[in-house]
């Protein structure tokens, strides 16, 4: 458990703050929860959760362990992508309604300019769900973000 509430862990707001909490976090790893609601934004009718919502899961993980990271240096949160990801593979089409998740994120990979590679799984009673994230997290996101606008001048 950390002190912090998810919320002050994620760059996201509101209802696209999908994890509940996390349970672990150390060094290049983190362990978070999700207990599925029936009411959630990507819910189907039924009150599952398409197991595509997986890679969402994951990716909040990692922006979860980059924002603990960054909380334990006494830095902001920053601003990530998700640039991809490799071999998702899933046991269910969907997650039901009152699953609790538990979701890992493993840092295998990373270098000073902010890409990163990480193991990733979800689990629970009769749940298996794993993948391999492709991240980005550059040091000034203001900067980066403005390096791709359009130009303003004209010849």
């Amino acid at each position: 458990m950390t002190p912090w509430p998810i919320a002050d862990l994620l760059p996201h707001t509101g209802d696209m703050i999908l994890l509940d909490s996390v349970l672990h976090a150390e060094g290049d790893r983190i362990v978070c929860r999700l207990g599925v609601r029936p009411d959630g934004p990507f819910n189907d009718p039924d009150g599952s959760l398409p197991a595509w919502c997986g890679v969402e899961l994951m990716a909040q993980a990692v922006a979860a362990w980059s924002g603990w990271q960054a909380r334990q240096e006494d830095r902001p949160v920053r601003l990530g992508f998700l640039l991809g990801t490799r071999h998702f593979r899933c046991n269910v089409h969907a997650f039901p309604p009152g699953s609790e998740l538990a979701v890992e994120a493993f840092r295998s990979f990373h270098d000073d300019n902010g890409m990163a590679m990480f193991a990733c799984r979800i689990d629970a009673e009769g749940i298996h769900a794993e993948a391999r994230l492709t991240v980005f997290s550059p040091p000034d996101s203001d900067a980066f973000l403005a390096s791709l606008a359009p130009s303003q001048t004209h010849a």
